[in-house]
């Protein structure tokens, strides 16, 4: 099966900085050819297929072996309806082929432990919490990957974040667990209208030895000006502008309950 994405290594490239590829520059197109697809076929992804991709992001590399996530896959379609409404009411989330919460999980670590007469009394310290943000963050990148490696595609879903109590209660969360983020996956519908979206240079995000405190974007702002307009949004609203707004507190609406669901599901207390 092909990669979901047409473009070779130096196209991706090309779009993503708006300049030449280096030369010598390796095949690694699947990886920089990725974008967020939001509209899928409909066309069946089977169940063994999801294993795999399970199997995939198992494979990840999970602190300690802890392995500190979990994920529920939301199939049956009153559930999924009810959950889309909690994720801002977003049409992928109904359609995609399949949809997943992934979780921060202590839970099941909590159960094991005390099963064996071990306390785990420091879970609830930020540190375990940020184990299970990287455990989880690494199992689904990895899996969307190779889900992009055998033509699937799929689409993060933040707002999983939007309603925590009301996630936490349509899936049956345990104390102890906490929904992170969703992932719509499925094959896109086409004809493929998803862009690559440009990023950053490298020398506003590598830093050789110690961080430069020189923030330099004016390029950066142009280029996704450009790719705005292509997108028929507001192109003399520049990236500075838009991700500082989108940081306001105005902005953080629904989501400032977070912190005291997080602490009543026993995380991030001390």
């Amino acid at each position: 099966m092909k990669p979901t994405f047409p473009e070779t290594a130096g196209e991706a490239w090309v779009k993503r900085y708006g300049s030449p590829a280096p030369e010598g520059l390796p095949d690694l197109a699947p990886f920089l050819s990725h974008r967020s697809v939001r509209r899928f076929a409909a066309r069946e992804v089977p169940e063994v297929v999801v294993a795999a991709l399970v199997a995939a992001a198992q494979s990840a590399s999970t602190s300690s072996n802890l392995q500190l996530w979990s994920v529920v896959s939301i199939q049956d379609p009153e559930r999924r309806e009810r959950v889309a409404k909690l994720c801002a009411d977003q049409v992928q989330v109904r359609e995609a082929g399949w949809f997943f919460a992934f979780l921060a999980d202590h839970y099941r670590i909590r159960r094991a432990a005390s099963a064996v007469g071990e306390a785990t009394e420091g879970s609830d310290y930020n540190e375990f919490f940020t184990m299970a943000v990287i455990d989880a963050a690494l199992a689904t990148e990895r899996l969307l990957c190779a889900a992009e490696s055998i033509g699937l595609a799929g689409c993060y879903i933040g707002a999983l974040r939007n309603d925590p109590e009301g996630i936490a209660a349509e899936l049956g969360l345990p104390s102890g667990t906490a929904g992170l983020f969703g992932l719509c996956l499925g094959y896109p519908a086409e004809p493929l209208t998803a862009e690559i979206k440009p990023r950053l240079a490298q020398e506003s995000i590598w830093f050789r030895e110690t961080y430069d405190q020189e923030v330099a974007v004016a390029d950066y702002d142009e280029r996704m000006g450009a790719f705005y307009r292509e997108q028929n949004m507001k192109g003399d609203v520049t990236w500075s502008m838009r991700s500082g707004r989108r940081m306001d507190e105005a902005h953080v609406g629904t989501r400032k309950a977070l912190k005291p669901f997080l602490q009543r599901q026993g995380f991030d207390r001390r």
